[in-house]
This record gives C-alpha cells, sequence and structure tokens, in this order.
C-alpha cells in the first residue's frame, strides 16, 4: 500500500483485501513501507482483515511498514498482531511449510 490508509482509502480497498485473503492459502502479507499517513478507520480496516483471516485459520503479516505506522502499532499495543515474516534465505524455504503467505500489493 502507497499514500494514505484513512476512511476514504480504507473503504476502497476492503474489498480487494478480502479478496486476497480469500484467495490465499494461509494468509497474506502486506508490505506497508510506503504508506504514508494511517488513521485509526485505516487501522480498523486492517483489524478487521486479520480478524477476518483469523476465522479462516489464516494470518495477515506486515512485511515492511514505514516507521511511523511501525510506532502506532507499538503505541496502541498493536504490533504483536501482526507477526513480520521469517527472513527470505534459501534455507528458510526448505524449513517453511509448503503453504505460505500471499503478498498483497495494492497502490
Amino acid at each position: 500500500m502507497r499514500g494514505e490508509l484513512d476512511i476514504v482509502s480504507g473503504d476502497q480497498i476492503r474489498a480487494q483485501l478480502y479478496d486476497a485473503l480469500a484467495t490465499s492459502t494461509s494468509g497474506i502479507e502486506l508490505d506497508l513501507s510506503g504508506l504514508g499517513f494511517c488513521d485509526c478507520a485505516g487501522l480498523s480496516v486492517l483489524l478487521e482483515l486479520r480478524r477476518r483471516a483469523l476465522t479462516q485459520g489464516k494470518t495477515v503479516a506486515i512485511r515492511a511498514a514505514d516507521p511511523a505506522f511501525d510506532r502506532l502499532l507499538h503505541l496502541i499495543g498493536a504490533h504483536e498482531l501482526f507477526p513480520r515474516p521469517q527472513s527470505r534465505c534459501p534455507q528458510a524455504h526448505a524449513h517453511r511449510a509448503p503453504s505460505s503467505p500471499k503478498l498483497v500489493s495494492l497502490s
């Protein structure tokens, strides 16, 4: 995701995130390094996505995040809700379960 995640953009990408989750086998990874702003409404979209993933036995991980978004997660105590993926080195692939999370890229 790039730009801002707020009430307007959150409403616009919610369905895309839900579709990506539905087509994944074990969950999705989000790259939020291009996210310059996130308000409570945007955070709510991500928390709703996580709740939906849990009901499906899947995960929502954050591969990368803007420092301001990381700080927001820490401030509200939600950083642990969105795990960081394991290392992507070749040795890690040999020990990983066959179904890895789907990487989601939304603009």
